[in-house]
């Protein structure tokens, strides 16, 4: 292995354990950001503190004056709750080593890969050889709740002043079966709705005095389902529709409802839009004559990275540390990436593995995490450092 990719794995697992420790459910940071800080600081960042209502974000920038390409790496310490406490073999937020892995509510997603940014940089650095432009951070609490007040709100700040970002790795876990076996190169977009459809409540014996608010529904929503909305394209499967709830009734069997109540889900390629979608849909509603009133709401854009020398370096880094040549996909849910997209032309996803995310027993293998941060290393000398 180059030695500009040596890591210290023992110090890199203790400040893990120590972001662990922190039980910081979303939106509180419970000191993790504090903690990295502190390292960023010893590593010459500049330091900036940007709360938000009631949300902690940090964003911290190496040599801010020097000039060439702002690279970014993005990430969250917040974490889900962690259920029942009794199911866990170790207490969540006491991490645990056992057989190869590391135990612990947000090993996976993302402490884990927090550390091994910071670690990446202090090899980086440490290298003691030239490199051009910036190295920053966007360290937020407020991934897994509203995301309203977190890594939005930070880039819609930065957006009125004159940083530019070049290229955003965001340490999200990628992974499905194998360190490095896939890169997120863009996500699906989400659009929300809430469709009540009115009708005429009354009793089921006197049925021409009453208008089935179900009935009026089940054709319309069942066209719905049935849509093609589009075909994809070569990085984006086809649209998803899903009905999620399906609320009417007042819980007897002899009374029709007034309304129903259906929440649905587009998942949606860069093929549609937001625009699309809410016309084709209504017009849809329309076309049965239906008394319906919708509410809309995004929970983000689709997005697709520009190809060039972030991805490119991001497999050379793979290829050199695991020998795998990652797939580069957009499935997955949501992620912070949304908010940071519009700013940035060059944008992935890349970290450990996804399999016990979000689960009781959340855990990560030990050895991946300094061999990310070998990649995430490998990364910085192609970007910053090939070109002095």
């Amino acid at each position: 292995m180059p030695p500009s990719t040596q890591i210290d794995s023992d110090r890199l697992l203790d400040l893990t354990k120590k972001l662990i420790e922190r039980p910081s459910i979303s939106p509180a940071d419970e000191g993790c950001q504090t903690l990295l800080a502190e390292q960023l600081t010893a590593l010459g960042f500049e330091i900036t503190s940007m709360p938000f209502e009631d949300v902690t974000n940090l964003w911290a920038v190496l040599d801010s004056h020097r000039p060439g390409p702002t690279f970014l790496f993005a990430g969250h310490t917040d974490v889900v709750p962690p259920g029942p406490l009794d199911s866990w073999t170790y207490p969540p937020f006491e991490p645990t080593c056992q057989d190869g892995w590391l135990y612990g509510r947000g090993s996976a997603d993302m402490k884990s890969a927090l550390a091994a940014m910071v670690f990446a940089c202090e090899q980086f650095i440490g290298q003691g050889q030239p490199f051009n432009g910036k190295i920053a951070f966007l360290i937020t609490s407020d991934e897994e709740a509203e995301a309203r007040h977190g890594t939005r709100a930070v880039m819609e700040a930065l957006s009125q002043t004159a940083i530019n970002i070049d290229y955003c790795l965001v340490g999200e876990p990628s992974s499905a079966n194998a360190l490095g076996d896939m890169i997120r190169v863009g996500r699906r977009g989400s659009l929300n709705a809430r469709l009540t459809i009115q009708g005429k409540s009354g009793h089921v014996a006197y049925p021409h005095t009453v208008i089935n608010p179900i009935h009026l529904a089940m054709p319309a929503l069942s066209r719905l389902a049935d849509t093609e909305w589009d075909q994809g394209n070569a990085f984006f499967p086809a649209t998803s529709f899903q009905i999620s709830n399906l609320n009417a009734g007042v819980g007897v069997q002899n009374v029709v409802p007034q309304e129903i109540v259906a929440a649905f889900n587009f998942r949606y390629s860069t093929a549609s839009t937001e625009a699309s979608l809410k016309t084709r849909t209504e017009a849809i509603l329309a076309d049965f004559g239906l008394p319906f009133d919708i509410e809309w709401s995004l929970s983000g854009e689709p997005f697709l990275s520009q190809e060039g020398a972030l991805i490119d370096a991001a497999i050379l880094g793979i290829q050199g540390e695991t020998g795998l040549t990652p797939e580069l996909s957009t499935g997955g849910g949501t992620s912070d990436g949304r908010f940071i997209a519009p700013f940035v032309p060059e944008i992935i996803e890349l970290g450990l593995l996804n399999t016990h995310i979000h689960k009781i027993d959340e855990r990560v293998p030990i050895d991946d995490i300094a061999a990310l941060g070998r990649i995430y290393t490998t990364i910085l000398d192609r970007l910053l450092r090939d070109h002095v």
